[in-house]
């Protein structure tokens, strides 16, 4: 069976853009769209209610996918976009959808002011949940923000992709992970940029200026040297990609945050745990989720 670049949608502008962010990415990978849209049923005694009858509620219900489908197919005519209606509590629903299809991508409403996402509670229990890679866009994203700006500082779609960010962590690589930021960043023809966050360990502050300085020093050249040496292989696999090696002293999150700025999409990863209870995402993933200012990938792996 043939997978999905799957969104869902719940009419808000958040999960508009999420369609429009899946629509791109389906036709960069070359796989169908589908539009699934998770509404919750309506308690019987307010179902009955005059003003919120059973045909008033499920025009609206289908009203959302339907339109949905049919701007996305007149902004992209090439692309194969199908619906699908399911009820049930949203998080799940979605967590079952993602399982056939190659991605996720959900909507996250935009912070005021200083930008970035909120993440709400179903986007980070399904990010928490799902086997398959989930991308968040914030509302209001625009194909024009991916790209390098047009002379002049001009907003264009047309100039070349900013960079793919993956955020790397060397004692413990995953190959999925890496995979699907190289992936990325081929597809779109631009550079990756690799950030390694770390810090000294705790007993770097039991020694004097001069060796603070001297272990500064070799602690750096070792996280870099092990950072060219994860990627080492991964230059043969994808050639024709730019990498863009950076290992900074510090939190890794803040760095990640700080490289959403100027990237077209953050690459991050969540280990998978068996357990149904929490949001197990790592504080790293987490802080990105709620500050990056480029859409983030969260993958899975083990």
């Amino acid at each position: 069976m043939t997978r999905t670049v799957t969104v869902g949608l719940d009419g808000s502008p958040e999960s508009r853009a999420a369609a429009e962010w899946a629509a791109r990415e389906a036709e960069l990978l070359e796989l169908p769209l589908k539009l699934v849209h998770v509404w919750e049923p309506v308690p019987a005694p307010m179902a009955q209610a005059p003003v919120l009858g059973p045909e008033i509620h499920r025009h609206w219900t289908e009203r959302v996918p339907r339109e949905a489908a049919e701007g996305v197919r007149l902004r992209h005519p090439g692309l194969d976009v199908s619906t699908e209606q399911l009820s049930g509590r949203p998080a799940d629903v979605l967590v079952g959808a993602a399982n056939d299809a190659e991605l996720l991508v959900l909507g996250s409403r935009a912070l005021g002011g200083i930008g970035g996402f909120m993440v709400g509670s179903v986007g980070l229990s399904v990010v928490a949940h799902v086997e398959r890679p989930v991308v968040l866009v914030r509302a209001g994203e625009q194909a024009a923000e991916e790209h390098e700006s047009a002379p002049f500082g001009i907003p264009s779609a047309q100039t070349p992709f900013r960079p793919v960010v993956l955020g790397l962590d060397t004692e413990s690589p995953d190959d999925d992970l890496i995979a699907f930021a190289f992936a990325a960043a081929a597809r779109r023809g631009t550079s990756l940029r690799v950030v390694h966050g770390w810090n000294p360990p705790y007993s770097y502050d039991t020694y004097g200026v001069a060796a603070d300085l001297g272990l500064r020093e070799d602690l750096a050249r070792y996280e870099s040297t092990a950072l060219t040496e994860v990627l080492r292989p991964w230059r043969e696999k994808f050639p024709a990609v730019e990498i863009i090696e950076q290992s900074h002293c510090g939190t890794p999150g803040s760095h990640l945050v700080d490289a959403s700025r100027d990237a077209c999409l953050v690459v991050v990863g969540r280990r998978t745990r068996r357990s149904p209870l929490g949001t197990h995402i790592g504080s790293v993933t987490h802080t990105v989720l709620h500050h990056s200012t480029a859409p983030v990938a969260v993958v899975p792996h083990s």
